[in-house]
Parts: structure tokens; C-alpha cells; sequence
């Protein structure tokens, strides 16, 4: 497994090595050791959650001021832009972010730390999505920055407008925002 430091350097980019002939192919998709040595600490996972969602269905940017959650994301079918926001305040990328495609062809997986926001757009007719979070899903604690954030600027590669939930529709720019 390829391990890639992103622009922001706690977000790692992770790529496997796949074994694929007329059958088919294999890779390991996860292996703990690798994921420890490569983001540089010892981590636990407490729940893998899995989403589909429909072409230009955006989700985010999620994050949980209280029982922050690392993720490790990647999609299984389809196609989706991802995105990283560090909205750590004491932190030298405050305020920025990265984003990559990910799809069921390129395998590539997303390492999102705790004190990120996160979101991703779909670019497929639809797409499948699981992600792996260290710590539970807390409603009362979940929070959303609105994908459009001026300050932001993130480059969404989409043409009209997403497609939201209500919750996201009512997502806080950076500015109001709760940050870690």
C-alpha cells in the first residue's frame, strides 16, 4: 500500500497494489499495521458505514465537535470528489483543503482526521461509498459547513447545483462555524 501526504500533511492519500488478470482482481484494502506506521499513530476504528447516493448528491461537510471522528473513506462503485477541510484553529492550513477523485477503478482510499471537516460530491450516475470512523456516530455533536463557503472556496467539479439534504442546505459558513 502506497501511503501520499496531501497538500495538507495529515491527510494521507492511500493507494493499493492490485493484482488483476482475466478473473479478476485482489488487493487488500486494509491493513492496520501499514495504516498506523503510515499516519504515524495507533488508531481504532469503531464503525464502518456505508451510502449511496445519486449523481451530483453532495454530503458535507460533516464533522462532530464533540467525539471527533478520524475516517478512512473510498468508494466501491462509481465516481466522487472528495474533500478535506482543516478546521483545526490552531493549525498552520486552518481554513484550507484538499480534495482528490476517488472511484471503484483507482481503489484509492482517504485518510480524514479528527479535526477536519469532510464531504464529497457525487460525479457518476451514482456511487457507493464506506468509510471506517474512530469513534460513533454522535447526532447531537455533528455539525456542517456549508459546501459553498466563500472563505472556502472549495472547487467543486460540478456544473449547476448539488443536489443536498435539508441538514446540509443549512450548513454555517467557516466564519460561524464551531471549530476544534
Amino acid at each position: 500500500m502506497k501511503a501520499t501526504r496531501l497538500a495538507i500533511p495529515d491527510v494521507i492519500l492511500f493507494e493499493p497494489k492490485v493484482f488483476g488478470d482475466d478473473r479478476g482482481f485482489f488487493f487488500e484494502s486494509f491493513n492496520h499495521a501499514q495504516f498506523e506506521e503510515a499516519i504515524g499513530r495507533k488508531v481504532s476504528f469503531a464503525q464502518d458505514n456505508h451510502s449511496k447516493s445519486a449523481k451530483n448528491v453532495l454530503r458535507g461537510l460533516h464533522y462532530q465537535i464533540q467525539q471527533p471522528q478520524g475516517k478512512l473513506v473510498r468508494v466501491i462503485a462509481g465516481e466522487v470528489f472528495d474533500v478535506a477541510v482543516d478546521i483545526r484553529k490552531n493549525s498552520p492550513t486552518f481554513g484550507k483543503w484538499v480534495g482528490e477523485i476517488l472511484t471503484a477503478e483507482n481503489k484509492k482510499q482517504i485518510w480524514v482526521p479528527e479535526g477536519f471537516a469532510h464531504g464529497f460530491i457525487v460525479l457518476s450516475d451514482s456511487a457507493e461509498f464506506l468509510y471506517k470512523t474512530t469513534d460513533y456516530y454522535a447526532p447531537q455533536h455533528e455539525r456542517c459547513i456549508i459546501w459553498n463557503d466563500t472563505t472556502l472556496n472549495v472547487l467543486w467539479p460540478i456544473q449547476g447545483e448539488p443536489v443536498l439534504s435539508a441538514k446540509d442546505a443549512q450548513g454555517t459558513s467557516l466564519a460561524l462555524a464551531e471549530v476544534f
